[in-house]
């Protein structure tokens, strides 16, 4: 997941550069890379933060809760240092003094995750209410951007994508929101927009499996990255979901009339055939590199992991859990605080000891990467299932997100491309 999302962002500011360029009017641009020494102290991780600060701030946060710790007040006071004031986050604002302006690149999967961990640690923060004022405005902002059709793009404007809608309905559901009344202008839910872009069982390349989104001609490819995510989603679940009971085959199905919910489980089929024949899942090799060969992609597979656990067919997930137990060690040293995280909720989705993840301590590697988070609390998040609203906000401010429904809000940028 952060991979990929790390790729997409540079390719949106990519595009933005492309587009300054062409027509000279302002557009984002890319934050300067930030090195190790300049890091601020409450973020995790020592890399450049330009494209995933935010998110792995974030998923540090939802591993450490789910594993009982609570985040330094350092560390959350840096996330919420990050908030525009219109209630978005950008993947990393390296001056947070400056206001944002519109040049700033906002997101809706920074911005939806961000929320989703500052939920969770608002019950142990120092200023509880500050959490709730921020995650109102946030969850404000995300109701002004929702396309029409119900989803979301990566960045205000552009065409929904699965894996954007998803980390929406993500935050929503662990909120307490159902994500099926969050309807757009033209009365479409986030639901609406992810059917759309799930293919039928009788699809040749992917039976079962969602799109990221329609290719040029209009056609729906299957992708395992969307497809992990849209399960989630679709089960009204994200990604600290739990495994669910009572366990049951991953079957595909077409109905006449489609639900979500059926079409979450033909996901999770395509995610179990996906997985069957080497244990993990591949990325193709990018245009112009000069291996030909499919990698592992570990992120994803953690993701598949926990989606196959959520839909209750966890069994088929297990031998996917032993790879990455044997295997992600490097990656998730190499890769940072995201990593770690990842692979923590996938332990915890299939009820192992993230503490002996093959050889590795996966708790203490993540807890290494930023400030020392507070003393674990066994009666806190890491007994809770998604399915509870373990934010432990008032209804006060999910009230108040409708009333910004009918707000314009200006569009930054046009539509990021895969």
């Amino acid at each position: 997941m952060i991979s990929v999302r790390r790729a997409a962002a540079a390719l949106t500011a990519a595009a933005a550069v492309l587009s300054t360029a062409a027509t000279g009017t302002a557009s984002a641009a890319p934050a300067p890379s930030a090195s190790a020494a300049a890091l601020p102290p409450g973020l995790y991780g020592k890399s450049d933060p330009t494209y995933d600060g935010v998110w792995r701030q974030s998923l540090a946060f939802l591993a450490q809760r789910a594993t009982g710790y609570q985040p330094a007040d350092q560390a959350v006071d840096w996330l919420l240092g990050q908030q525009c004031a219109d209630g978005s986050f950008a993947s990393y604002r390296p001056d947070a003094t400056k206001p944002c302006d519109a040049t700033t690149m906002r997101d809706s999967n920074a911005t939806a995750v961000a929320l989703q961990a500052l939920g969770a640690v608002r019950r142990e923060a120092a200023d509880p209410t500050k959490i709730d004022t921020a995650v109102k405005s946030g969850y404000g902002w995300l109701r002004g951007v929702q396309n029409k059709d119900g989803g979301w793009s990566y960045t205000p404007g552009g065409p929904s994508d699965a894996n954007s809608t998803s980390i929406v309905v993500s935050a929503l559901a662990a909120s307490g929101v159902k994500p099926g009344s969050y309807t757009s202008t033209e009365g479409h839910t986030p639901y609406d927009a992810l059917l759309a872009l799930a293919l039928p069982c009788a699809d040749d390349e992917g039976p079962g499996a969602f799109a990221y989104q329609p290719d040029k001609a209009g056609a729906l490819l299957a992708n395992a990255d969307a497809t992990a995510a849209a399960t989630l989603a679709g089960l009204g679940k994200g990604i600290t979901a739990v495994k669910a009971t009572p366990p049951q085959a991953p079957t595909c199905v077409d109905l006449s009339e489609p639900t979500v919910e059926r079409a979450a489980l033909n996901g999770a089929s395509y995610l179990a055939k996906a997985l069957v024949q080497t244990g993990h899942l591949t990325t193709p090799p990018l245009p112009g590199a000069t291996e030909t060969e499919p990698k592992p992609d570990f992120g994803n597979t953690a993701d598949a992991v926990v989606a196959l656990a959520a839909a209750g067919t966890a069994r088929l997930a297990e031998p996917a859990l032993q790879w990455l137990e044997q295997n992600a060690a490097p990656w998730a040293k190499e890769s940072g605080p995201a990593a770690y995280a990842q692979l923590i909720l996938a332990a915890r989705a299939m009820e192992a000891d993230p503490r002996e993840f093959g050889k590795v301590d996966l708790v203490e590697a993540l807890n290494a990467t930023g400030p020392a988070p507070k003393t674990p609390d066994t009666s806190a998040a890491s007994t809770e299932d998604e399915d509870e609203s373990f934010l432990g906000f008032d209804v006060w401010w999910i009230i108040g997100i409708g009333m910004v429904a009918g707000v314009g809000i200006g569009f930054l940028l046009s539509g990021r491309k895969k």
